[in-house]
């Protein structure tokens, strides 16, 4: 007998979702109106305060990298984004396991020029991994057309779709743009911040056929960064109306599994929203740099004549060991996770058992 989506079918406990649990995890926070958070990382240090985060809220949760971020793991003379993706993603792999939660992992926007240098070797890591028995590196990838004309962006998601459907990866695709910068992604000010239901129409009519499971990146006005209040004019309600638009036309069964990218510093209000319309992915960047940092800099600041060798000392090596100060940025990091976790109604709700 078939499973229906809103019901919680057993699931494996492997730490890294695998396809089936993290359809599940998609399925219960769509039907229950909650969403994970999809923290970036750069380093061991912020993927363990993301581990450490979800945990104290006993939440599931999306751990990604970006290109940006995995150029940089890969360490500053390499910066071979694929590299460093695949070196974090396998020590979450590792790490993951002594954890009571399950977290899926995924990569962050990929544009079309990069897609040979980074999506596509991670999909070879997976599907190499797979030919030998091992589970998935990635749980997920993200491709970002949100820069090309919408039959161009749809022509190579299909491909992309029909390959990941083979291999249990889940698709994140983009429609509209989301303005402001994060890494080498930067929004174009004339570009279309708000999705059309036309466009999410044409989406399931070109996605939905081909079978596999996939997000949309719906934009309502998202930029990212974090702004002062009244720069950024989100319009949570496009969710809707595009939702009611493609279950008119195709059922109730073609509802989108919808992403909030640029959600650093939005009203909870506006979160809320979003949720109740189908976001089932937040993605969180800024706010975590922020907290990481914030944590750094007032070690420095408390402690100046002891990182330094200030008038000729010799500084001290208990505050001037980077130890002590990214310690203190993890667990303020893994704080803000936990934030992000209450914001988007997730404490308490892993599946994980």
């Amino acid at each position: 007998m078939e499973v229906k989506r809103t019901e919680q079918p057993k699931v494996n406990n492997m730490p890294v979702a695998n396809y089936k649990t993290y359809c599940t995890m998609l399925d219960r926070a769509r039907a229950e109106r909650f969403a994970f958070p999809a923290i970036n990382v750069t380093s061991l240090t912020t993927a363990n305060a993301v581990l450490r985060g979800l945990a104290e809220s006993k939440s599931d949760g999306i751990i990604q990298v970006s290109t940006g971020g995995g150029a940089f793991a890969s360490g500053s003379a390499l910066k071979d984004m694929a590299l460093g993706a695949i070196a974090i993603a396998e020590h979450v792999h590792r790490a993951a396991e002594r954890y009571p939660i399950f977290v899926a992992l995924h990569t962050d926007h990929c544009l079309k020029d990069k897609l040979n240098k980074f999506v596509l070797p991670l999909v070879e890591e997976t599907e190499r991994r797979r030919a030998a028995g091992l589970p998935n590196l990635f749980t997920g990838h993200m491709f970002d057309g949100s820069n090309l004309a919408l039959q161009e962006n749809l022509d190579i998601s299909t491909k992309l779709l029909e390959r990941f459907s083979k291999n249990d990866l889940v698709l994140e695709i983009e429609t509209g743009a989301v303005g402001g910068e994060e890494d080498d992604v930067v929004g174009d000010k004339s570009a279309k911040l708000y999705t059309t239901p036309e466009d999410t129409l044409e989406v399931a009519r070109r996605l939905n056929p081909i079978g596999g499971r996939y997000l949309l990146a719906a934009t309502f006005g998202n930029v990212h960064g974090v702004y002062k209040p009244g720069h950024v004019k989100l319009r949570p309600g496009v969710l809707k109306e595009c939702q009611d638009a493609v279950v008119k036309a195709h059922g109730e069964g073609a509802r989108f599994y919808l992403v909030f990218h640029g959600g650093s510093g939005s009203a909870l209000s506006e979160i809320h929203e979003a949720l109740d319309y189908g976001v089932v992915k937040m993605n969180v960047d800024t706010d975590m740099q922020y907290a990481f940092t914030r944590a750094v800099a007032g070690h420095m600041f408390k402690n100046y004549d002891g990182v330094l060798k200030v008038d000729g000392e010799v500084g001290n090596k208990k505050v001037y060991d980077p130890r002590s100060y990214l310690a203190l940025a993890e667990a303020a990091m893994a704080d803000r996770v936990k934030q992000a976790v209450s914001d988007l109604r997730g404490t308490g709700r892993t599946i994980f058992s």
